[in-house]
């Protein structure tokens, strides 16, 4: 009897600890809330939504208090006595919330599959966790020497505010980036009304042209271009007008149409038109008839959105694309992901607005079943979301515009056990994001083993909008379009260069209205010999090369359907050549892909029994052809079904049961509406019905 009166007392205590928490239960949520509000404050319990009568409680002022006072809960209360019981919810009232260090969970924030742990806004209000500052000094540019410098048109246009006077004194670094360079925080940028503005260049709109360079040497390719080192030359005399060219950096496709690169300007020669730019230098060399253009450039603000700092004196010069005093001014500041969640587990980040920092917006590194959930990632200088290791992270229902890299990067798994990392990225809306690095910065990037990308809509991208590396993928239900707008040689679904990536699934996706420049674009890309991929009930419409097949071997390309491509399927033989690029390519880069991965053993030759195919062109070097290719099943209209190039012919391709010289009787193919009526000829040849209504983003307003 003694002891069961002691272990009630016991009861009772705890009870009485937690009945606080209990009692303010939102029951469709969670028994265990927290509030977060900009007229809060850190002293207070964060118990309340709203201060009391007295002005002595009330909700926390940041997200760092309710982190802590979670921690606290955790450390003080028994598990099991909130553990089970639903989730731990932080309610955050709108408002803006500035985050210059950004916001980090780690092992001790993490919640459990029963007790996940949700920082969320409360229901239909805005709230902003913002990475910059706002800025309010304006005042008009007066200085003659400035003056001097800016455009006729600009001079009574533009205004200017002392950053140092406004405690910002580190305006980050502008850096060499683009093609093949490390992802480093942005420097300082400008945004108005919510949206980017433009760092002063020229010209305004498209690029100029490279006309020549002092000294050449050899392309890989047979070619000619520039010398890294020697500079390339431009034509006219802008240039003359500048009056300080120390911080000048210009942005180019020095060679290639699929590689960009910015580059600090170390000598500008306006008597020869020869720029000499800094170490890293451009990629690969300079080619005439190469892009670019200049920019961080003060005399070419000449247009409403533009802006310049002038870093030595710390002064910001911008031209609002609006009365000034009619929208916020903001500078980004955080070189930190504004959140980072930190080999923590269970954590759900709900309807925030994430914006404005220099970094990324969400960083998550290790831990499991993180999630990041209707929010709004916007106005950032790389990613919105990485995810790097860990298993079952997902982004869901978000909106992502107006990054400087790419939108949503996702890796994980184990490439050499085959074990899959579970992440995805579901149901998205990814826009106009590789605002700087404008290639091989996707919407969404893949790497590792096991991840999937689904029902997303992806749209206006300078390059790729799916890029992928690895096993055992499942690109599915995604919406494309308006992709491939500024470069070439590319695909808005994209891999290549391994035989050991295997396994990966493309299907249902509907890809359409693609641009692309020189060489142009394709809908699904498997570059340089990559090998092994389902193509599946996708639908491509109005692009260049629907499906290309750059080398590679055993594909299966299967219940597509094909409209108003060029061609619909494309395969060369590129693994076949002797040119010195590819056959290294095939010969050294991939076959030690293949041996990183214990190519020979399990699970590689148990799961992928095709590599074995393998073995007899590698006791050898005569190339390595495509073949166990099939095509069966497709509907093509208005496209050439198969185009073989480049060494290829057509017994590497098995064609079986296509439609391509009826009509297949779409329900309106001129609004797009591509299902098939019930009396389709497409039905006779084993086509199977493809699941439209499922395909696409569903269901979210944002």
């Amino acid at each position: 009897m003694i002891q069961k009166r002691r272990l009630n007392v016991k009861a009772i205590t705890i009870l009485l600890l937690i009945w606080p928490f209990l009692q303010t239960t939102d029951a469709a949520e969670s028994p265990i809330s927290f509030y977060v509000s900009s007229f809060g404050k850190n002293e207070w319990s964060g118990r309340l939504a709203a201060p009391d009568a007295n002005l002595s409680d009330g909700p926390f002022a940041t997200l760092r208090a309710a982190r802590d006072a979670i921690r606290e809960l955790k450390r003080s209360t028994p598990e099991c006595c909130y553990l089970g019981q639903g989730a731990v919810t932080v309610w955050i009232k709108a408002g803006k919330y500035y985050l210059e260090q950004g916001f980090e969970l780690t092992t001790a924030d993490s919640g459990t599959s029963e007790t996940p742990i949700v920082y969320r806004a409360m229901p239909n209000e805005q709230v902003r966790i913002v990475g910059g500052r706002t800025i309010k000094n304006w005042q008009k540019t007066t200085a003659q020497a400035v003056s001097a410098r800016l455009q006729p048109a600009a001079r009574e246009k533009v205004w200017q505010v002392n950053l140092k006077a406004e405690d910002i004194a580190d305006f980050g670094q502008m850096r060499s980036r683009g093609f093949g360079r490390q992802i480093s925080p942005a420097a300082l940028e400008v945004f108005f009304r919510d949206k980017p503005m433009t760092l002063a260049r020229w010209p305004n709109e498209g690029f100029l042209k490279i006309v020549g360079y002092p000294e050449a040497v050899g392309d890989e390719h047979g070619g000619t271009l520039g010398k890294l080192s020697g500079g390339f030359n431009y034509e006219g005399d802008r240039p003359t007008q500048w009056a300080d060219t120390n911080d000048i950096w210009v942005h180019g496709y020095w060679a290639y149409d699929w590689a960009n690169s910015y580059e600090h300007v170390e000598t500008l020669d306006i008597e020869k038109r020869l720029i000499k730019t800094s170490p890293p230098y451009g990629n690969y060399g300079f080619r005439a008839g190469g892009r670019f253009y200049f920019l961080n450039v003060l005399e070419e603000l000449d247009e409403p959105g533009e802006w310049c700092i002038d870093r030595k004196a710390g002064i910001l010069y911008f031209w609002p694309p609006a009365p000034i005093e009619q929208g916020d001014v903001v500078v980004s500041i955080s070189e930190n992901a504004m959140i980072q969640i930190n080999d923590a587990s269970y954590i759900t980040i709900r309807g925030l607005t994430i914006e404005c920092g220099r970094a990324d917006g969400v960083r998550i590194k290790g831990g499991s079943n993180n999630l990041i959930d209707e929010c709004i990632i916007r106005n950032l200088g790389n990613y919105a979301v990485t995810v790097n290791g860990g298993n079952n992270h997902g982004i869901a229902d978000c909106t992502v515009y107006a990054t400087g890299d790419g939108g949503i990067s996702l890796t994980g798994g184990d490439r050499k056990t085959l074990n899959a990392a579970g992440h995805f990225a579901h149901n998205n809306h990814i826009h106009h994001v590789a605002r700087w690095s404008r290639c091989y910065a996707p919407a969404i990037l893949i790497t590792g083993v096991g991840i999937r990308a689904s029902n997303n809509l992806i749209h206006d991208h300078p390059h790729c909008a799916i890029l992928f590396s690895g096993n055992e993928h499942l690109i599915e239900l995604n919406e494309i379009h308006h992709v491939c707008l500024e470069t070439g040689d590319v695909g808005a679904i994209y891999t290549g260069r391994d035989y050991s990536y295997r396994g990966n699934i493309i299907r249902y996706n509907f890809i359409h209205h693609t641009g692309g420049v020189g060489m142009g674009s394709m809908g699904i890309y498997m570059d340089d010999c990559v090998s092994g991929t389902q193509i599946y009930g996708n639908v491509l419409w109005k692009l260049h090369r629907a499906v290309f097949l750059g080398g590679g071997r055993d594909f299966k390309v299967e219940n597509n359907i094909f409209v108003d491509c060029d061609p619909a399927i494309e395969l060369d033989g590129r693994g076949l050549s002797k040119v010195p690029v590819w056959h290294n390519m095939v010969y050294k880069t991939m076959k030690q892909s293949l041996e990183d991965v214990n190519w020979r053993q399990p699970p590689y030759r148990t799961r992928y029994p095709e590599l074995a195919d393998l073995e007899q062109y590698y006791a050898k070097e005569d190339g390595v052809p495509p073949g166990n290719i099939e095509a069966a099943h497709n509907i093509s209209v208005g496209s050439e079904l198969l185009k073989i190039t480049w060494d290829a012919n057509k017994e590497m391709v098995k064609l079986r049961d296509n439609l391509t010289d009826a009509d297949p009787l779409f329900v309106d193919s001129v609004k797009g509406d591509f299902r098939l009526k019930n009396d389709s000829p497409a039905w006779q040849l084993g086509f199977k019905a493809i699941p439209f209504e499922k395909i696409g983003r569903k269901g979210s307003e944002n």
